[in-house]
C-alpha cells in the first residue's frame, strides 16, 4: 500500500507542503499561461516542488507531493532537468519520428514522471528514464515542444489511478505552463484491440482525442486525407450489410442484441461501437442491461451450458499455467538494445539469485521484483537490463529451471519463484489440453461480457471483413497512423503586455547550402507596453540563447519589416502584438554537432509508399544508393531478419538495364528475382 500523507513527508524529511491531485497546477496563480514554457517551468520547480538531496545520472531532481483525497494518499511528482551538453542522448528521436527533426537542438529537457505504485517512496535511480513502467512519463523541451512517452493506469499495473486521470493531470500541467506543441505515440490497446482503430470508428478520433490531440502524421505515407477517408469508410459500414457478408450467427446475434438494448436506432458500425462503449463505461447501466440477457428466449444459457463454460474455464487457467517458453527464444524476438548474450547473462543471474533463495531453510516463498533487482545488481550494475529482464521473466525456461511469476497470497505482492524444469504439473497440463480439446466451446450470450463482444465486432469486422480490399486498407491505413498531437495557439490575452514570437534568420553566407527546410520554430517573447526597438532585439537574443546550442552567440541585426526603424523607437502602435517576427542576424553555429533534433546524420529517406522522412518504422538502407526505405515494403517481415546485402528495386532494374544479357529469357524468372531485395544475381553485379 502506498503511504500515507504523514509517513510520506516524514521519510523526505521535508514540510508537509501537499497539492491536490485533481486540481493541481490549476492553483498556481503565480504562473502565466500566456507566458513561455522556459520561464514558467522555473517558476514551477521554484514555488511548487521541492528539489531532493540526490541526482539521477547527474541531473538534478525536484518532486512534488500530490494528495488523492478519496483515499488520503500521496504521491510523488518528479521533474528532472536533463542538459543536453552533458546528455548521452542529446538528439529527439521523438522529434525525429514525430516530424520535428529540424527543430534545433534544445539546451534543456524536462522529463516528468510518477512511478508505479511501489515505487512511491523509493529514490529515483540511474535508469529511470529508460523504463516504461511509469504510471505516467512526460517530456517537454524547454521551447514548449514535448512528447507524452507513457501512460499506466489501471491497466498497466496501478492499483489507485486510471489512465484518463493520469492523462488529465499530463494535460493540465501542459496547458498551464505554456506548452506548445505535445505528440503521442499512440499504441494503447485494450484486450488486444488497438484502441486508435476501436476509437478512431466509433467518435473519429483516438482515445487521446478527448483531450484534442489529432492527426500528427502518419507511417508508410499515410495522409490526413487518407486517415479521414479510411475513418469515413469503416464508420459508415451499415449493420444490416455486415449481417448480410458476415452470414455469422454470433455477430447477427450482438449487432441485434444492442439494437433492442439502445433506444436510438442503430444503423452503421459507428452507431454501434459508440453506443457499446458508452454502455461499457456505465458500470450500473451494464449490469441493469445484461440481467435481461439472461432471461431472452433468443439468447438462452442453460445450465448445461453454464456447467461446460466452468469446465473449459478450469482447464484454461491449468492449461495457462504450464505453457512455458526458453528464455533464449523469448529474446530472439524483442527488439531490445541490449544484446542477447547480455539479456541471458542477466536471465542467468536472476535464476542464480532465486536459487539461493530456494535452497535457503530459514526462507519461505519466492522473491518480489525489489528483491531480486537488488540481489542482480551486486553482479550487473545496468539497472535498466535489469528491469527489461525481468519484466520478461513469466514462465520461462533458463537452463534447467522454469521462473515463474505470481501474486502471494497472503502479501499481495508479486513474486518470483523457481522449479526445475520437467517436474511439477507438466503432465497434468498435457491431460487438461486434451480435456479442452474435447469440451464444445460454450454458446455466445451477448451482453454477458461488454469487451467480448466488442472483441468479436473488432476481430469479425475491422480485421477479417469478407472479401473487401477496402475495409482491409481503411483499416491498415488507421493502424498505419500512430503518431497524435495536441496544439495550444499562440495566447495573446493580456492588454498590459507585448507578446511576440520571434523566428530566428542566419545570414546569407551562413543559410547558403546549410538549411533547405523551413525555419525551425520561433521562441515567445514578453515585453512591456513601453519597449522598444531595440529592446525587442535583446530580449529575442536572450530567449534564443536561453534555448537552443546553435544560437549560443547569436547577435539579432535586423528585424523583417523594421529594417527603417531606430532602435529607440516604440513598439507600441508600430507592430501589433501577437506577431510573428523574423529576425536577421549572424553567430549561428551551422557546423556544431548539436543543430537539429534529428542529429547530424541527415538520411535519405524514399520509399514506395511515399515516406520521405523517418516515421517510426522499421527501414533498410540500400547498399548501392543509400536510400532507405520501409522492410515491410520490401517484403520483409517485422520478424524476419534484414538480409545482409539489400539492394532495391529501383537499383535492381538499373543493374538489369545496364547487363541486359544477364537477364534471364523467362519473364517470369526476371519477375521472380526482382521480387528478392537481395539476391545472388544482384551480388553478382556488386563483387
Amino acid at each position: 500500500m502506498p503511504p500515507s500523507i504523514t509517513e510520506a513527508c516524514k521519510k523526505r524529511k521535508r514540510r508537509a507542503k501537499v497539492y491536490n491531485f485533481h486540481g493541481f497546477v490549476d492553483s498556481s496563480g503565480t504562473i502565466n499561461p500566456s507566458g513561455s514554457f522556459r520561464d514558467n517551468i522555473r517558476t514551477f520547480l521554484q514555488e511548487c516542488a521541492e528539489p531532493e538531496d540526490y541526482s539521477v545520472a547527474g541531473m538534478p531532481v525536484w518532486s512534488t507531493l500530490l494528495l488523492i483525497q478519496t483515499n488520503n494518499l500521496v504521491l510523488p511528482f518528479y521533474t528532472i532537468e536533463e542538459n543536453v551538453h552533458f546528455s548521452p542522448n542529446p538528439f529527439c528521436d521523438h522529434c525525429r519520428c514525430t516530424g520535428w527533426g529540424d527543430n534545433f537542438v534544445c539546451k534543456r529537457k524536462y522529463h516528468v514522471i510518477i512511478p508505479v505504485d511501489g515505487d512511491w517512496n523509493r529514490r529515483l535511480e540511474d535508469g529511470v528514464l529508460d523504463l516504461h513502467t511509469h504510471l505516467l512519463h512526460g517530456l517537454i523541451h524547454c521551447n514548449g515542444f514535448g512528447h507524452l512517452l507513457c501512460i499506466n493506469g489501471i491497466e498497466g499495473g496501478s492499483k489507485i489511478l486510471c489512465g484518463r486521470e493520469l492523462v488529465d493531470l499530463w494535460d493540465r500541467f501542459c496547458s498551464f505552463l505554456g506548452a506548445r506543441k505535445i505528440s503521442v505515440e499512440d499504441v494503447s490497446k485494450k484486450r488486444s484491440m488497438d484502441l486508435r482503430l476501436l476509437y478512431g470508428v466509433a467518435y473519429g478520433h483516438p482515445w487521446f482525442g478527448r483531450w484534442g490531440y489529432k492527426f500528427c502524421r502518419g507511417s508508410f505515407g499515410v495522409a490526413e486525407y487518407n486517415y479521414s477517408g479510411a475513418i469515413e469508410i469503416l464508420s459508415s459500414l451499415e449493420l444490416d450489410q455486415i449481417i448480410h457478408d458476415l452470414k455469422n450467427k454470433e455477430m447477427h446475434q450482438i449487432i441485434n442484441y444492442y439494437r433492442n438494448l439502445s433506444e436510438t436506432q442503430l444503423i452503421t458500425l459507428r452507431d454501434l461501437l459508440r453506443f457499446m462503449l458508452t454502455v461499457k463505461s456505465c458500470p450500473c447501466a451494464q449490469k441493469k442491461h445484461i440481467l435481461p440477457a439472461k432471461a431472452n428466449d433468443s439468447y438462452p444459457a442453460s445450465k448445461s451450458s453454464a456447467r461446460l463454460a466452468d469446465m473449459q474455464n478450469k482447464v484454461v487457467v491449468k492449461q495457462k499455467s504450464v505453457r512455458f517458453r526458453k528464455f533464449s527464444s523469448l529474446v530472439s524476438t524483442l527488439d531490445s538494445r541490449w544484446p542477447i548474450r547480455r539479456l541471458q547473462y542477466a536471465a542467468e543471474v536472476i535464476v542464480n539469485q532465486l536459487k539461493e533463495k530456494k535452497a535457503d531453510k530459514l526462507s519461505h516463498g519466492g522473491m518480489t521484483r525489489q528483491e531480486v533487482r537488488d540481489a542482480a545488481r551486486m553482479f550487473i550494475g545496468d539497472t535498466g537490463l535489469l528491469d527489461y529482464v525481468l519484466k520478461s521473466m513469466n514462465n520461462v525456461i533458463v537452463g534447467r529451471h522454469v521462473v515463474r511469476r505470481a501474486v502471494n497470497p497472503t502479501t499481495k505482492i508479486l513474486e518470483y519463484s523457481i522449479d526445475e524444469h520437467g517436474t511439477g504439473d507438466r503432465v497434468s497440463g498435457m491431460k487438461a489440453l486434451e480435456i479442452a480439446e474435447n469440451i464444445p466451446a460454450p454458446p455466445m450470450v451477448p451482453g454477458a461480457d461488454m469487451y467480448s463482444d466488442l472483441g468479436h465486432l473488432y476481430m469479425k469486422v475491422l480485421l477479417n471483413y469478407p472479401e473487401s480490399e477496402v475495409v482491409e486498407l481503411a483499416t491498415q491505413t488507421i493502424l498505419d497512423t500512430k503518431h497524435f498531437v495536441k496544439e495550444w495557439p499562440f495566447r495573446d490575452q493580456d492588454d498590459q503586455i507585448l507578446r511576440f514570437v520571434c523566428q530566428v534568420m542566419p545570414s546569407v553566407i551562413e543559410y547558403e547550402g546549410r538549411m533547405d527546410k523551413e525555419l525551425p520554430v520561433g521562441e515567445i517573447v514578453m515585453l512591456p507596453l513601453h519597449a522598444t526597438v531595440g529592446e525587442l532585439k535583446a530580449a529575442a537574443e536572450d530567449a534564443m540563447r536561453d534555448s537552443y546550442c546553435v544560437v549560443e552567440k547569436f547577435v539579432v541585426r535586423d528585424i523583417d519589416g523594421m529594417e527603417d526603424l531606430d532602435d529607440s523607437e516604440l513598439l507600441f502602435g508600430i507592430i501589433e502584438s501577437g506577431s510573428e517576427l523574423v529576425m536577421r542576424g549572424s553567430g549561428m553555429d551551422l557546423n556544431g554537432q548539436l543543430r537539429y533534433e534529428r542529429g547530424p546524420d541527415n538520411w535519405k529517406v524514399r520509399c514506395e509508399c511515399g515516406a520521405k522522412d523517418d516515421d517510426g518504422e522499421r527501414m533498410v538502407a540500400c547498399d548501392m544508393c543509400e536510400v532507405w526505405q520501409h522492410t515491410r515494403c520490401n517484403g520483409i517481415e517485422d520478424s524476419g531478419a534484414v538480409p545482409p546485402l539489400f539492394v532495391c528495386v529501383g537499383c535492381c532494374d538499373s543493374l538489369i538495364q545496364s547487363r541486359p544479357e544477364a537477364v534471364v529469357e523467362n519473364e517470369e524468372n526476371c519477375d521472380d528475382l526482382l521480387m528478392v531485395p537481395a539476391s545472388e544475381y544482384v551480388a553478382e553485379f556488386l563483387f
